[in-house]
């Protein structure tokens, strides 16, 4: 291989993790996901070319999903959790296009401009598509949310972000301990967590020990360290923002979460 073709397979690589995370959360299905990731690598393979059409290999990357993806009919994937099958209910009810948007930007963190392109939209939409989005996300009931982090202020700010959103926050955890102790004084309806404790303690054994003794939560993993979960083995978390993470990534991902998950335990 040349140079420029090591250096194109490279940059894949590195952005395949992200192509996987959005498609999982756009099908509701980590395998569905998962299929067409690998049929855009396929379609990639086949005429790199295709990458032209974004102003970078990743948003290239992303546009040929798209076109791969939307060719197919946009499908939903078979549920692989209870969660994947609430939340292919409720994508029905979504604006057509505004979750594609809503990921695009609050989670990859793509600008309008770039969304456009990935989209095959104009930017005038995009925005429209944003707004609507958040707009649906907005009627999602509140719940108690349970914080895993062991840095003092970014723990602060995370709560003082939930709670702006009109949510309980149960308590804030620093280690595996204090969350096992914590989520038995109250089950919460979601959880954030950080993977690397105070203790050297892992926050993904934290979620875990909560998972095994109470039926399924969801989850938001906030980390600077992402290639840890997104590995393509199952499972793989639903919701995964990286660190440093924005205000609005975190709206996003919680409103989502919210919005997806059972509403049978969550307070009006």
């Amino acid at each position: 291989m040349t140079d420029a073709s090591n250096d194109l397979a490279a940059q894949i690589g590195a952005n395949l993790p992200y192509l996987r995370r959005y498609a999982r959360a756009l099908t509701g299905s980590q395998e569905t996901g998962d299929r067409y990731a690998a049929a855009t690598l396929e379609a990639v393979l086949a005429d790199s070319a295709v990458l032209n059409a974004g102003e970078n290999v990743k948003t290239g990357l992303f546009h040929a999903f798209h076109v791969v993806w939307s060719s197919a009919g946009a499908p939903l994937g078979d549920p692989d959790s209870r969660f994947s099958a609430i939340a292919q209910a409720h994508m029905i009810t979504l604006t057509p296009g505004s979750r594609e948007v809503l990921l695009l930007r609050s989670i990859e963190g793509f600008t309008e401009a770039e969304i456009a392109g990935i989209m095959g939209i104009d930017i005038e939409s995009v925005a429209g598509l944003h707004e609507k989005a958040l707009h649906e996300m907005k009627s999602t009931m509140s719940g108690r949310v349970m914080i895993i982090e062991d840095e003092a202020i970014i723990a602060m700010d995370i709560a003082a972000i939930v709670q702006e959103m009109g949510h309980d926050v149960t308590g804030i955890a620093a280690t595996r301990t204090e969350a096992a102790a914590l989520a038995s004084r109250e089950k919460p309806d979601l959880i954030l967590a950080d993977i690397q404790l105070a203790d050297k303690s892992s926050g993904i054994d934290a979620v875990n020990d909560i998972l095994a003794r109470f039926d399924a939560i969801p989850v938001i993993f906030i980390t600077a360290f992402p290639e840890r979960l997104l590995t393509g083995e199952r499972p793989e978390p639903a919701f995964l923002i990286t660190k440093p993470y924005s205000e609005e990534q975190v709206r996003s991902a919680v409103s989502q979460a919210m919005f997806f998950s059972s509403t049978e335990t969550l307070h009006a």
